[in-house]
């Protein structure tokens, strides 16, 4: 699916990406929450305003995992699998919400690396989100 280039790629992305982690994430909650309003239900038990620190926390949860994931991308479905769980089992989260919240973070890493977010970078990190989102929705089959 991906090119060791792309692999090399997505590794660099994310360490630059988490150190602006809770920002990062943060946006694209807000970015996902905005343009799908539906996915709020899943957090209305939790201050979604902007900046608010339930935001920042879970936004900089979702960088860092992601990021995990670029760094284990050959064994991702075992570095991904209690997560899956979790998002399945207990929390419940609609598995489409994650194809959404990949478009939302592709947005905010355009929006956030202008220059550096080329063609390749954005094809390869399009390429790796849907891997991601595919290996969070394997436990809802």
């Amino acid at each position: 699916m991906l090119s060791k280039y792309e692999k090399e790629l997505l590794v660099t992305i994310w360490e630059k990406m988490s150190l602006r982690a809770e920002d990062i994430g943060a946006e694209a909650l807000l970015r996902m929450f905005t343009c799908f309003p539906k996915t709020k239900t899943y957090f209305a038990h939790l201050d979604i305003s902007p900046r608010s620190p339930h935001l920042l926390s879970h936004g900089k949860r979702i960088v860092l995992a992601i990021a995990e994931g670029a760094k284990n991308i050959n064994t991702l479905t075992t570095t991904l699998a209690p997560l899956s769980a979790l998002h399945a089992y207990q929390l419940r989260i609609h598995p489409t919400n994650f194809k959404l919240l990949s478009h939302c973070i592709l947005v905010t890493l355009a929006c956030h690396m202008s220059d550096e977010f080329t063609p390749v970078a954005h094809a390869a990190m399009d390429k790796f989100l849907s891997a991601f989102s595919a290996v969070l929705a394997e436990k809802y089959r």
